[in-house]
């Protein structure tokens, strides 16, 4: 197990339930391992997550923990969530790997916004510079992967227009972004046009959108 994983967690059986968007969620992943937004730091700390959610439910499939640098996935890589609870830290899932340490933060999507599809958690640093609270943005003394940064992130859905942006910044977790949609694909979008959106100028300065 990962020692990054700070939610308990219990295997509910150790396969996972066959589903359709296999080859879906490993094509987008690789895209976002060619644009090294997932992946695997100079310390060797797999970094990166992805998710879809399980039909109409709160349930939702989502890469494993410390699968960030592995080229290709197997579905042996892959979780099911099949439950959670953010007040006792609590995660059961199906798989024979446990899910990512991020996983409460994609249940926090799922369960604030039933339009979701699609979960996208990267490691940007430029864009995170660029659009720290500019876009959405989690309070800085919350840490990654905990109930407190899933609470965080159903209050921004409360008070600011992360509904409709779809982007949110991770303030304590430093690169730290995710975006959603109604399915990956627009999901990705969202985070391409936030890059192009924050790109360097010729002159070095960053583009930065003004807060509404």
């Amino acid at each position: 197990m990962s020692k990054y994983v700070k939610f308990t967690h219990e295997r509910a059986r150790a396969e996972v339930t066959p589903f359709d968007r296999f080859a879906e969620l490993n094509a987008c992943r690789r895209k976002l391992l060619q644009l090294r937004l997932i992946g695997v730091d100079s310390n060797g700390t797999s970094f990166g997550n992805l998710s879809v959610r399980d039909g109409a439910t709160r349930n939702f499939y989502i890469t494993g923990s410390a699968t960030g640098g592995v080229p290709d996935l197997t579905r042996a890589d892959w979780t099911k969530v099949v439950a959670y609870d953010f007040e006792r830290n609590w995660v059961r899932y199906e798989g024979s790997t446990v899910p990512s340490s991020e996983s409460l933060t994609h249940a926090a999507i799922y369960k604030s916004n039933a339009m979701a599809g699609a979960v996208i958690h990267c490691h940007d640093s430029t864009l995170w510079t660029a659009i720290l609270n500019q876009a959405p943005t989690s309070s800085k003394a919350v840490g990654y992967g905990t109930p407190e940064v899933a609470y965080e992130i159903m209050r921004l859905f409360k008070v600011s227009d992360l509904q409709s942006r779809k982007i949110l910044v991770m303030a304590g977790h430093e690169g730290g972004v995710v975006t959603f949609g109604g399915d990956l694909e627009e999901a990705f979008a969202v985070l391409i046009h936030e890059r192009k959106e924050s790109s360097p100028c010729v002159d070095g300065a960053f583009h930065k959108r003004t807060p509404a």
